[in-house]
């Protein structure tokens, strides 16, 4: 048996310069951190060679060509995996829809577990590649790729995408004590609100690829992640809750659906209440509200938002790690 964890994570700007559309022509980069909410993925060898997938539903088949499940068919071919197996998950928050990259953290966690199960290791930079081949190439979704390599990698990351497809991933470098402070200032809240987010995501490809204006608030959104860096770097946390706001603003105008009038006056209210800046998390539409507010102000806004709830989380050094394996397992 092998157990994979693999944190989920939380983007503070630069999102959507993570697209193709976007930086197959010019550098694209975020700043995203991973958290300490986690998805697990369990291999056992299955006696009867036949392979066994439970998620939301539970799959029995005799060949990977057979699985519904995309992710797991898909990484069963890549690693090279036919028979024998039986794969299950859990997670810390549920994974639809809520803008933390459930989905990428579950492919990079699948990986990193069918690679021990055949005692073999993947470090950071395959999972993060092979992951980003298995969603956006062979599956075709409409995604970027932030979320894979947050979720390979761990800690609060600036990472760049270059135009030649090669990812650059740097931590950002701050005093300890500054990390710290930003964690207890940052406040997540849940909308209730789930949603795919490959409508929004497919428009704003368009709409990258079509409208100059959005292209070049991308541009602006991809400095912000640079001006996000160095307001951690020299200890300007009130800063970085105003860079919070500004890369929102700028991120609604990027799509039809990322923000709503219900999300406006939930962001409004908590701004009204102390907040400097926020973000919804992920590409937009619902999910989890993303506020930065001192600390003395938290209570005001979780009153002035009742119908919210606050989920606890703490910054995630590490990326995906197998924390189980016994002895004696393997491929038939």
């Amino acid at each position: 048996m092998i157990i994979s964890r693999t944190p989920l994570r939380i983007s503070f700007a630069g999102g959507g310069s993570d697209l193709p559309a976007f930086y197959e022509n010019e550098p694209g980069a975020v700043i995203s951190t991973a958290i300490n909410k986690y998805i697990y993925i369990n291999i056992n060898r299955k006696f009867d060679h036949k392979i066994r997938a439970s998620y939301s539903v539970t799959e029995i088949v005799d060949t990977p060509e057979e699985l519904r499940h995309e992710l797991i068919r898909e990484a069963l071919a890549l690693t090279g995996l036919s028979r024998g197996i039986e794969i299950t998950s859990i997670s810390d928050v549920h994974s639809y829809g809520t803008g933390l990259g459930s989905s990428s953290a579950y492919t990079v966690g699948l990986l990193n577990s069918l690679y021990a199960y055949q005692g073999r290791h993947a470090g950071a930079e395959r999972l993060a590649r092979e992951a980003c081949t298995i969603e956006i190439d062979r599956c075709k979704k409409p995604i970027g790729k932030q979320d894979q390599y947050i979720a390979a990698y761990g800690g609060l990351q600036h990472i760049r995408f270059n135009p030649d497809g090669s990812v650059f991933v740097d931590p950002v470098i701050c005093k300890l004590a500054t990390k710290k402070t930003l964690e207890r200032r940052l406040l997540m809240l849940y909308t209730g609100i789930t949603r795919s987010a490959d409508d929004i995501l497919t428009e704003q490809k368009v709409n990258t690829q079509r409208d100059s204006g959005k292209r070049n608030t991308l541009r602006e959104m991809t400095a912000l992640a640079g001006v996000l860096r160095e307001a951690l770097q020299e200890d300007q946390l009130d800063r970085f809750g105003e860079i919070l706001h500004e890369a929102w603003m700028l991120k609604r105008g990027m799509a039809s659906g990322i923000s709503s009038g219900q999300i406006d006056d939930w962001y409004s209210t908590a701004r009204a209440n102390g907040a400097l800046g926020g973000k919804l998390l992920g590409a937009g539409g619902g999910g989890f509200l993303l506020m930065y507010a001192p600390e003395e102000r938290h209570a005001d806004i979780i009153t002035a938002l009742s119908g919210l709830e606050a989920m606890p989380f703490r910054f995630e050094p590490q990326g995906s790690k197998i924390i189980f394996v016994e002895e004696g397992d393997g491929p038939a």
